[in-house]
């Protein structure tokens, strides 16, 4: 296979994960969405923030999208996407089990845990996408204590 003599395309697999976040703000819940895909690109799992929408508070974008993989022997050349800058939660589940890359489509509306993962020599890549920033800044300004409650704030 040659997979390395083409650069992957961030910006389709962030499409992915903005898909995501679109069909749950169309199920009522918070727009964020995630998708893992492997080293050449291909689609592994996806998933969305469905903490409102099933009443669970440990449904963030990238667990469901981690769920929806199912079991993988390793993580190491596994790319987490994700809308929004992973959380602690999140950034936690990407160390735990070693996700080489991650891929932020933004970071303005929340910093997470960016910072700390490539500290731990994780590669972030932010995309800094308009889109992505905007669908989530509406959806805070409307709904800010949903918005809150899933960051953890009183």
């Amino acid at each position: 296979m040659h997979t390395m003599n083409h650069p992957l395309d961030h910006s389709a697999m962030l499409a992915v994960a903005i898909a995501e976040a679109r069909q749950g703000l169309a199920e009522g819940g918070i727009p964020i969405g995630a998708a893992i895909f492997d080293a050449s690109g291909n689609l592994v799992g996806s998933g969305h923030n469905r903490r409102v929408q099933n009443g669970d508070p440990s449904l963030h974008g990238e667990t469901d999208a981690f769920r929806n993989a199912g079991r993988q022997r390793s993580y190491r050349n596994l790319i987490m996407v994700t809308t929004l800058a992973p959380c602690w939660y999140c950034s936690g589940l990407v160390r735990q089990f070693g996700f080489g890359k991650v891929i932020v489509g933004e970071r303005r509306n929340f910093q997470g845990g960016a910072d700390w993962l490539r500290s731990l020599g994780i590669e972030v890549i932010d995309l800094n996408s308009a889109e992505c920033f905007e669908l989530l800044a509406n959806y805070i300004r409307e709904n800010p204590a949903v918005w809150n409650e899933d960051i953890g704030e009183e």
